[in-house]
């Protein structure tokens, strides 16, 4: 049975786990994004969202905090002064994993997760839209060339 257990264990031990998803976020952070299988890609999404969260603040007590999970301090420092920034007006859904098939070797399901303010072919897209008021009336509307084409009309 497996009554209270919320995380997938990735088949490694807790120090083996620990490592290898503080070395994926930092690749990611560095990389902005990554390729991995889909059972890795979830538990990094939870393991790296909360600590894009924390950098939103920079605080010696939040890098503290981060320093102590990620063991890299180039990618805390890039995650707190460039990654920070981006995600600043962001309320959460800092990644997304975007499923890529099946790995020729071992047939494992593939995914690509990437940090989501760093993608500038979906980004570019949204930007471009632009929010406008439709109504439902006619508006203006030059009504002289109708007028125009039933007098043509007419002397036919």
């Amino acid at each position: 049975m497996r009554h209270g257990k919320k995380f997938n264990h990735l088949g490694r031990q807790t120090a083996h786990r620990k490592a290898m998803l503080a070395n994926m976020a930092c690749s990611l952070i560095e990389h902005k994004r990554i390729n991995t299988t889909v059972a890795k890609a979830k538990a990094l999404k939870q393991f790296v969202e909360p600590m894009i969260t924390k950098s939103k603040e920079d605080t010696t007590h939040n890098r503290r905090i981060v320093m102590s999970k990620l063991r890299q301090k180039d990618a805390v420092t890039e995650l707190f002064r460039d990654v920070a920034v981006k995600v600043a007006d962001r309320p959460g859904g800092y990644t997304r994993i975007i499923k890529l098939g099946n790995r020729l070797g071992d047939n494992a399901d593939m995914a690509m997760i990437e940090l989501v303010d760093y993608n500038e072919i979906y980004n570019a897209g949204k930007k471009e839209k632009k929010t406008t008021r439709r109504s439902r009336r006619g508006g203006s509307k030059a009504t002289t060339p109708p007028v125009e084409t039933k007098a043509t009309n007419e002397e036919e």
